[in-house]
């Protein structure tokens, strides 16, 4: 088997005053997966991706990627630069005034020249069919649009991983399918998490579910797979 991705060992992790999120979860991410990731609110999903790109320190454990350990905050800022992580909430990622600006913002602290990025923002644009939307206030867009923005924005940034948090939140139907053409269709590998049955089943190719601080593989069929 190749070598994983993204390998998280023995993760343990408490918020102050609270019992523990994360107790000895492992996880490995390989390449061509989309590792699904379900489970109830406030279990933690949303802490095992901040832990993946350093953003949150375990009390515990190991984090590997591509192909090293990562330790320190200046380890970890190439594991930023290599894995996308789409928040949960994209007000959180959208600052700047226009969509055309918040993805080139990306390339353009990567050391690519202006007219590299706007290569790159019109790319990108074209191929989310977002190019309507290019010069348009990013506070000002609809739900579905700024999911779709966050991700281009993050794509503009070639990751080998993406990591998505509840991506389909608040989609209307035609949006959701929209967003699971476009996902399916990037060579990237990638952690989604998803309360959206599914949506899960149309984009995973390996499933598992955050129980008492630990992962575990399920098949969505079973009847004791948890939601």
């Amino acid at each position: 088997m190749t070598q994983p991705l993204i390998k998280l060992e023995d993760i343990s992790f408490s918020y102050p005053g609270r019992a523990a999120t994360l107790e000895r979860l492992n996880l490995e991410l390989h390449p061509n997966e989309r590792l699904c990731i379900s489970g109830p609110n406030g279990i933690g999903k949303s802490t095992l991706l901040h832990i993946i790109v350093g953003l949150l320190k375990p009390d515990a454990g190991r984090v590997y990627a591509f192909g090293s350990q990562r330790v320190s905050e200046r380890d970890f800022h190439e594991v930023r630069r290599l894995a996308g992580l789409v928040f949960q909430d994209p007000d959180d990622q959208l600052f700047c005034p226009t969509v055309a600006e918040d993805i080139a913002f990306g390339p353009l602290n990567l050391g690519k020249s202006k007219t590299e990025t706007l290569t790159i923002v019109d790319q990108i644009l074209d191929r989310f069919e977002l190019t309507h939307l290019r010069e348009r206030i990013t506070h000002k867009l609809s739900g579905g649009e700024k999911r779709l923005v966050t991700l281009a924005a993050v794509m503009a940034m070639e990751p080998r991983v993406l990591l998505l948090d509840e991506p389909s939140n608040g989609l209307d139907e035609a949006t959701t399918e929209r967003l699971v053409e476009i996902l399916t269709s990037l060579p990237q590998s990638m952690i989604l998490i998803s309360h959206d049955a599914h949506f899960r089943s149309k984009i995973a190719t390996r499933s598992q579910s955050l129980i008492d601080g630990r992962l575990e593989d399920f098949d969505p069929k079973c009847k004791h797979a948890k939601p």
